[in-house]
């Protein structure tokens, strides 16, 4: 019995390595068929991702813009409702621009003013919608890392442009009705060239800061703008730097330039509706709101989008509703301006009929 006993333990203990053999064998294989899966997962959801490699990280050269891929069906009505929109926006300010420019009698600072409004909202809509119209129609929706600075750059600039021009232009509208005997010195050409100067300058170098500070932001990871342009909310959301600075600045810049202008707005109209309330004809009082009323309208669907859009933090982004309202920003009012502008202008709507061609 004892000779048995010695016979049977080196087979227990050969069966037990082999056991454990197979075992680490299996654990291997299935370690390799995970570690391929993974990669194959990481490969299928970043397979879109251009990218070079600076140290350790992956840097986004490129990014994708989602535009409208919710609606995958919609791109082609889309594209053609933008250009239609495009077309009507160059149209109707184009012919503000050319009637303001070749009649001597709309040569006063209301209609320079307004013909630089058209100019502006020419600029600020190219600046997004040809983009917006190659990418639906070429299904291309990539954009340059320095492409998409460039474009958030000159919509930041020509919506500061707007706010100063619009300002601009209701103190034109104040000196008009409260103090018209005053307006030709006060409003003078010479001045109403350097209030035009001021406008475009400050506005193009208002956004610098900020914009410095984005240029040396470094983007990994993510690629993909959940928008229709770069704005600044949802590149933010990709960049692998501090934003904390950059947020702060525009924070700061966007309170003062929006409680600003507003103010100086609002006090302009106040003094404008004590002076028409003060009128005592009905039909004086219509006349004097109805020069106001165009610039008005501009105003409140400005600033409203404006503030909705951008006076809120990031953490409260969403970008179905970002989309919507920045829609109703590029697109509404400078295709409305032609029509609130001239429909009730006695004075353009005699200089566009005497230039048409007969």
């Amino acid at each position: 019995m004892p000779s048995l006993f010695k016979m049977e333990k080196p087979v227990e203990k050969k069966g037990n390595v082999g056991r454990l053999l197979r075992k680490i064998n299996k654990f291997q294989n299935t370690w390799k068929r995970l570690e391929t899966a993974i990669k194959f997962e990481l490969l299928q959801k970043y397979k879109m991702l251009p990218k070079g490699i600076v140290g350790n990280q992956s840097e986004v050269i490129e990014f994708i813009v989602q535009c409208f891929s919710n609606a995958p069906e919609l791109q082609v009505p889309l594209f053609v409702l933008f250009f239609l929109i495009y077309f009507i926006i160059l149209t109707g300010n184009i012919t503000i621009c050319t009637t303001v420019t070749v009649d001597p009698h709309l040569h006063t600072p209301m209609y320079w003013f307004l013909s630089n409004f058209s100019i502006l909202e020419i600029l600020h809509t190219s600046a997004i919608l040809p983009k917006l119209l190659t990418m639906l129609i070429t299904q291309h929706k990539t954009i340059s890392t320095t492409g998409c600075k460039m474009q958030l750059f000159f919509f930041m600039a020509f919506t500061c442009i707007e706010f100063f021009l619009l300002t601009v232009m209701a103190y034109d509208r104040y000196i008009a009705v409260c103090l018209p005997l005053r307006y030709h010195s006060l409003m003078n050409p010479q001045l109403g060239a350097k209030y035009i100067a001021a406008v475009w300058t400050t506005g193009l170098l208002d956004p610098v800061p900020h914009n410095a500070v984005i240029s040396q932001f470094s983007f990994c990871s993510s690629n993909q703008i959940d928008h229709f342009y770069c704005d600044i909310t949802p590149v933010l959301k990709l960049t692998c730097s501090d934003t904390s600075t950059v947020e702060l600045l525009i924070f700061l810049n966007g309170t003062f330039l929006l409680l600003s202008t507003f103010t100086f707005t609002c006090i302009s109209y106040i003094l404008i509706i004590q002076t028409i309330l003060g009128i005592k004809s009905s039909e004086g009082q219509k006349k004097a709101f109805s020069t106001c009323a165009s610039h008005l309208t501009c105003v409140s669907i400005f600033y409203g989008t404006i503030y909705c859009l951008y006076m809120r933090p990031t953490t409260a982004y969403d970008p179905e509703k970002d989309k919507f309202l920045s829609l109703l920003n590029i697109v509404l009012v400078p295709m409305l301006n032609p029509f609130i502008y001239t429909l009730k202008n006695k004075e353009f709507k005699i200089a566009e009929t005497s230039n048409m061609p007969r």
